[in-house]
């Protein structure tokens, strides 16, 4: 789930918990019937405002700072986004300057568009914006999929690197292909193209008839539509790259797709390996009771909730659990999770590292948060990539079949 952006992916679904929490206190059955069926609902329907969760105390123009109110994500060292005045406002965020008396102050590196103001805001993991940001050729391009065309967005290999290497960037829960920009540089240095795509009910591709996510169920069809785009377009070897909820994405499209021969690898960020797992997290950290979250996941797999829900098919969160299908996985893997994701447990990630250590490297940070972990050390990020791409995926491209069909 990246609300990636991603950084606070799961954080519409925390507070509808917490409505929840309210609602049991109360003590009326109704009341706590309603709440359940709220979180089941917020769980799978795309969120389009995000949650304003920090505090902006003050500008300096003159210094180039900003202050805020000491938190996790304003304290954590890297460069971030900053949204406020009700996403009116976006500015870059620089290096950590100083911390103390519950404020943070932080290098406000460039405004991009809004008035300087004080008040609510966001802290995103996006960086960048726009793909021109990144100065290097790209290309907005229209994928077939069985809802309509999906938009998309291509940057070439370097002329002299191109081997038909590809990534195709899956981004999370909440988010949009601006969440991969981040990832651009680095594939794009190791000599890939990279294609960053978007996927049902996020905003930009079209929308199904329930206009709810399926968590992974639903939308790697588009992804599967995307593989097809690339290898029509001289793909010979294929990384899918997931983020957040992007990772369930990419584990269904790898088990459940027909079109894999040209997929080599799989590059996973602060993924959801176990839907389960992930949802009974958060209602933990919320101290719910356990029989609230159940009766939510079972809200999302029955058949007879879909008035409630608004889903037009039952979701079967059993089979989204990657560690109990460990076995079922062959292709090399790359996870970057940090234990102090907040959102989704790197719980998972560590079990299936465990199971399948002979295809799974498994990349931990300890305070990287959500979908953040290049904006915190972008170094480490980076050379755990380019590291694992030079010794799992090979430069020479494997020969180039019929085009999938």
């Amino acid at each position: 789930m990246a609300a990636s952006g991603s950084g606070s992916a799961f954080g519409k679904v925390l507070g509808t918990a917490a409505v929840v929490a309210g609602g049991l206190v109360l003590g009326a059955a109704a009341t706590a019937a309603w709440a359940t069926a709220r979180v089941a609902r917020t769980v799978i329907t795309p969120v389009r405002r995000r949650p304003q969760n920090q505090l902006i105390r003050s500008f300096d123009e003159t210094a180039g700072t900003v202050a805020l109110r000491d938190t996790p994500d304003a304290a954590m060292p890297g460069r971030f986004g900053l949204w406020w005045g009700n996403e009116a406002a976006y500015a870059k965020l620089g290096g950590l300057i100083e911390r103390e008396d519950g404020t943070v102050v932080r290098e406000l590196e460039r405004v991009e568009f809004g008035t300087l103001r004080a008040g609510r805001a966001r802290i995103s993991g996006y960086y960048y914006l726009q793909p021109e940001e990144l100065g290097l050729e790209v290309t907005s391009v229209e994928i077939a999929t069985d809802l309509g065309e999906a938009p998309a967005w291509v940057f070439p290999a370097p002329p002299a690197a191109d081997d038909g290497r590809w990534v195709i960037q899956v981004h999370g829960w909440g988010a949009s292909r601006q969440e991969g920009l981040r990832a651009v540089r680095t594939f794009h240095d190791a000599g890939f193209t990279c294609l960053l795509a978007s996927y049902r009910n996020d905003g930009d591709a079209p929308e199904s008839i329930d206009r709810r996510y399926g968590l992974g169920g639903t939308e790697w069809r588009d992804i599967e539509a995307a593989i097809h785009y690339a290898v029509e377009h001289g793909a010979r070897s294929i990384v899918l790259m997931g983020w957040s909820m992007g990772g369930a994405v990419v584990l269904q499209t790898i088990t459940r797709s027909t079109a894999l021969d040209h997929v080599t690898g799989i590059v996973l960020e602060s993924p959801v390996i176990d839907w389960i797992d992930t949802l009974e997290y958060q209602g933990n950290l919320l101290r719910l009771p356990d029989m609230m979250t159940r009766a939510a996941m079972r809200l999302i797999e029955s058949e007879w909730s879909g008035p409630i829900t608004g889903q037009g098919a039952p979701i079967d969160l059993r089979s989204m659990d990657f560690v109990a299908r460990a076995a079922e996985l062959s292709l090399p893997m790359l996870i970057l999770h940090s234990d102090d994701d907040g959102f989704v447990p790197s719980t998972g990630s560590r079990a299936l590292a465990a199971a399948r250590s002979d295809i799974v490297t498994l990349v931990p940070f300890d305070t990287a948060l959500h979908t953040k972990l290049w904006n915190y050390d972008e170094a480490k990020w980076s050379g755990a990539i380019t590291e694992w791409l030079r010794e799992h995926v090979s430069a020479t491209a494997a020969p180039v079949g019929d085009p999938v069909a």
